[in-house]
């Protein structure tokens, strides 16, 4: 297993600046990460660092709240893939599933989807705030709306990736419905249980620390 291929290495501080998105793209190509994660304002700057590379570049929709205009995320999806990105990892309306709107929900993800088409549709659907029963309707609505995967945390929540929430997705998912864990991963034990758990891909900022068996920094992301 090559570790560093489930790893999407993230920068989504609202600090962050053009040279520490130059930092990350050049990080992600020496340490082989499967793709960055910025928010949408520097996909075209990564775009241009990583021209050439094998390097896939990921943007955030509705991030980190999921609770705007559903034409607002679509929009944002739309310009994440003009601008060079090849994956968006959008919020799902959390309050329309506490609510049981549950077909707003699977229409703001299936609008998205449509309007993206092949590129990969990531659905963050924030576990810290879901209850059991809550998070097993989200993961048959993300699925049933044709998202390409799951993903469990914004990273600015509560709490991020547990084993016991990857484990539930793992049972309850449809087939070809893959699985992003991301939030509080910052050491390689952690990394390998989330995979073993059945992750296909990592959110963190930590992902030098994580592929060389350092401590990764304190970071909720």
């Amino acid at each position: 297993m090559e570790l560093s291929r489930y790893i999407d290495h993230t920068l989504l501080r609202p600090t962050a600046t053009e040279v520490d998105i130059i930092k990350l793209c050049q990080e992600a190509v020496a340490y082989n990460f499967y793709a960055v994660c910025v928010n949408g304002c520097y996909v075209r700057r990564s775009a241009q660092e990583l021209s050439g590379t094998n390097v896939s570049i990921a943007s955030v929709v509705g991030f980190p709240l999921g609770a705007m205009v559903s034409a607002i995320k679509i929009r944002e999806a739309i310009s994440a893939i003009e601008l060079g990105a090849h994956e968006v990892d959008m919020v799902f309306n959390i309050g329309y599933l506490k609510a049981q709107q549950y077909t707003l929900v699977e229409k703001e993800i299936s609008d998205i989807k449509k309007a993206i088409g092949n590129s990969i549709l990531k659905v963050i659907i924030e576990t810290c705030y879901l209850s059991n029963e809550e998070k097993k309707i989200a993961i048959e609505i993300v699925g049933h709306a044709g998202a390409d995967f799951i993903k469990t945390s914004t990273g600015f929540g509560t709490g991020g990736a547990t084993v016991e929430d990857i484990t539930l997705m793992k049972a309850l998912k449809k087939e070809s419905l893959k699985i992003k864990a991301s939030g509080s991963i910052r050491d390689v034990s952690t990394a390998l249980e989330l995979i073993a758990a059945g992750s296909d891909r990592l959110g963190t900022s930590s992902g030098i620390a994580i592929v060389t068996h350092q401590a990764g920094e304190n970071t909720k992301y």
